[in-house]
């Protein structure tokens, strides 16, 4: 009989659901200071080692069928067969998205779910490394994934953390190597119009925006955060206001760095209802993104100019320079020299992951950066939460399909679990 056969005889002739809540109690609850819950989980725990013996007398040939029993619902199973004849990989490494990703604002109070956490904990334990690849900084995803996996697990020496969406990589246990700087490789061009916008971000907002919003902690990215909840009406009014403000700075830092004169075809005087350079600015990023489009639309300052106006060693510069909108949440300018990819790549090689086949998780365009990378160089597959930015999911949607409830990650996780165990059949 072979391996879809004996999978399909399996789910059909076995209570699975049983034998995974068995496991999930006893896994997620451990025993605590109670004579009472101690002989309950001790109840759990031997009926569980009963049904997985169970399948283990029905099965000789095949010892792990009880552990893929226990650990995934049909259909993660077959999807991990599914993926396994395709690819006939395992996975060497997680590359994580945390918001939004693994921890969702909508189903689990913005909290990384217990189980997820478990099943990172449970496959960093089976030798998978873990990189955590998220647009925060990295004092504040630090603190929270010691809190959440264990201090002995994030300086285990095969976690590694990619913060501000690239601009550094940090990976404890690993010597000069531990964290890596990678903004320090931008040339002083770009360096310089960060400079400009990070030293004027909020002297130079006007007193009403300066009053709502606050500059992120980053080491090297400019990122506008609300004094608001996310995902208020109230953030969402502020970061569209400052996000048309953060692009009118980042045409005049541009056009300032470039150090040319009017007889270049490049100056900031007055032109219209704004400056030539702030037009310029928002005439190149409405182009570039839809949604930037329309934030500007929505506040009353849409572009006087085409991007064909844009002088040519503007245009150059934005190039090289991403503006990123979310909503409700940010609005953030950042090194297309610094990506995700190219934070991820530095933290794979830290890991010394030389031949990558990851699992790709994220919901942002920042994520699907990386998801690309994964695909176009054969490294991995990608998954994400449904309520991923639209391009997210196209992707997804048009690759493998691995597209989850909102705070469900884990499900994922045990696909990639069970694709691995199925790679030692």
């Amino acid at each position: 009989m072979d391996r879809y056969d004996l999978l399909y005889r399996l789910y059909d002739e076995t209570e699975t659901d049983t034998l995974r809540d068995l496991r999930d109690f006893v896994d997620l609850f451990p025993p605590v200071d109670s004579r009472v819950a101690l002989e309950y989980w001790e109840d759990a725990s031997d009926e569980l080692d009963a049904r997985k013996r169970e399948i283990e007398g029905a099965y000789p040939q095949v010892d792990i069928l009880a552990d893929i029993a226990a650990r995934a619902t049909r259909e993660q199973t077959f999807t991990a067969v599914d993926l396994h004849s395709k690819y006939g990989r395992r996975v060497n490494a997680l590359v994580l998205d945390v918001d939004e990703t693994l921890r969702s604002a909508g189903r689990t109070d913005n909290e990384i779910p217990r189980e997820t956490l478990h099943l990172l904990t449970e496959l960093h334990e089976s030798g998978l490394p873990i990189v955590i690849c998220t647009g925060q900084t990295l004092e504040n995803v630090k603190g929270f994934m010691i809190q959440g996996l264990g201090t002995g697990l994030v300086h285990s020496g095969s976690l590694s953390i990619v913060y501000e969406a690239g601009t550094g990589v940090f990976t404890p246990g690993h010597g000069s190597d531990t964290k890596r700087l990678l903004y320090e490789g931008v040339d002083e061009s770009i360096r310089s119009v960060f400079s400009r916008v990070r030293s004027r971000v909020l002297t130079a907002a006007p007193p009403e925006l300066r009053q709502c919003v606050h500059l992120q902690g980053n080491e090297f990215n400019v990122t506008l955060k609300p004094n608001f909840d996310v995902g208020s009406d109230a953030a969402e009014r502020v970061i569209d206001q400052g996000l048309v403000y953060l692009v009118d700075l980042l045409g005049r830092a541009v056009v300032e760095s470039l150090d040319v004169g009017g007889g270049d075809g490049v100056d900031s005087t007055t032109g219209g209802g704004t400056d030539r350079a702030a037009d310029w600015a928002r005439a190149y990023y409405a182009d570039a993104d839809p949604e930037i489009a329309a934030v500007l639309e929505g506040e009353a300052a849409t572009p006087e100019r085409e991007v064909d106006d844009v002088p040519g060693a503007v245009g150059e510069r934005f190039d090289r320079i991403d503006v990123a909108y979310y909503h409700a949440d940010a609005a953030e300018i950042g090194s297309l020299d610094l990506d995700k990819p190219t934070g991820v790549r530095a933290a794979l090689d830290v890991l010394e992951i030389d031949d990558p086949f990851v699992v790709v998780m994220g919901d942002s365009k920042s994520d699907l950066r990386v998801m690309e990378w994964a695909d176009r160089t054969d490294s991995g597959i990608a998954a994400a939460p449904s309520h991923a930015s639209a391009s997210v999911l196209d992707h997804v949607r048009a690759t493998d399909e691995l597209v989850y409830d909102p705070g469900d990650a884990g499900s994922v996780l045990r696909i990639a679990s069970v694709l691995n165990r199925l790679d030692e059949w």
